[in-house]
């Protein structure tokens, strides 16, 4: 099968290489053990460098916490944070007064926009048995012209979140988390009001990809004028258009063309990120993205003036209750969840 539909195949290093409208794709992937009375590890932290421990140890990292994983307090302007938590818990916490705790499945969408400050602590709830964990985080650039609109973040359930199931000519499963965009016939929840993938012209899609063993996928077609790169994240074979690609690779492929996926002996796990680009000035400097090095700037500027709103909780790594379950807390308005 002629492998013209593929235009690069690469080893993911981290984080994950992306094409615009996207930043930045991070997947960590942490099998944390069982949690002591602080919600954090019930093992020694010897040895670790804590604030900074992006190097897996036995299993697991502690990234930016000391007594609990994660990212405490730090801002971000001008782009946003799309979080699939797919195993394990996130405490949000977030200079607007904002407030959530979400996971197994569930989808944050948030908006800097103009500033926010928010915290993203991984709480471990199980004392009695190992707390594994899986999270995907994704950067989607903002346009210009929304680039300093009011933060706001929703969330995507994964009760609500549609998943089609595909049955091949051979009976082989597939699945399709659908994120953002849509798959043939079915449409993804609302993202957030002023993203990019608001308006359907720019073609964003964001897929979760479940293949069983020997089973086979066609994606379908989209716009000649998107970026579609498929993520290979776990799985031992794995074809795409006939061509075998290694575990841990990412593919960018046509985008307006049909791509046929195939499983080999073990079940495959992938991402797709696929978007118009934005064709924009991008100028980044860590949590800030804008279109030129003044706007860098003046955000630096704007944080260290006014803080994004401030911290109105008692620690900049701050979790919520161990009783707490799935919530989102937002302008005065409170979801919950079982």
């Amino acid at each position: 099968m002629s492998n013209q539909n593929i235009l690069s195949v690469k080893p993911l290093g981290f984080p994950w290489e992306t094409k615009d409208p996207f930043l930045f794709c991070a997947h960590h992937a942490d099998q944390y053990p069982r949690a002591n009375e602080k919600m954090g590890p019930a093992v020694s932290l010897a040895g670790r460098n804590l604030g900074s421990d992006f190097t897996v140890k036995d299993g697991f990292r502690m990234y930016h916490g000391t007594e609990v994983p994660g990212f405490p307090s730090h801002p971000h302007r001008g782009f946003e944070t799309v979080t699939i938590a797919k195993t394990g818990l996130v405490d949000h916490s977030d200079s607007l007064g904002g407030a959530g705790r979400f996971g197994e499945g569930d989808v944050q969408w948030m908006t800097a926009g103009k500033g926010v400050q928010h915290a993203e602590m991984f709480p471990l709830l199980n004392t009695e048995k190992d707390n594994p964990f899986e999270l995907f985080q994704i950067w989607l650039n903002l346009s210009k012209a929304n680039k300093m609109v009011p933060a706001h973040y929703k969330m995507l359930w994964h009760e609500d979140i549609p998943v089609v199931t595909v049955k091949d000519n051979n009976g082989g499963i597939s699945k399709i988390n659908i994120i953002a965009g849509d798959f043939k016939q079915t449409k993804a929840l609302e993202p957030a009001p002023d993203s990019w993938a608001k308006n359907p012209n720019n073609h964003v899609a964001i897929w979760t990809i479940e293949l069983d063993s020997n089973a086979e996928l066609t994606l379908p077609s989209a716009s000649a004028e998107a970026n579609r790169t498929l993520y290979f994240y776990e799985g031992d074979d794995l074809q795409i258009e006939g061509s075998s690609i290694g575990h841990y690779h990412s593919i960018e492929v046509k985008s307006d063309a049909k791509i046929t996926l195939k499983a080999g002996n073990t079940k495959c796990y992938l991402l797709l990120l696929q978007g118009k680009p934005l064709n924009e000035p991008v100028a980044q400097y860590g949590p800030f993205v804008m279109n030129s090095q003044a706007e860098i700037q003046q955000a630096m500027m704007d944080y260290q003036r006014t803080q994004f709103g401030g911290w109105p909780w008692p620690r900049p790594d701050n979790v919520h209750d161990k009783s707490k379950g799935r919530f989102a807390s937002q302008d005065g308005k409170l979801t919950e969840r079982s």
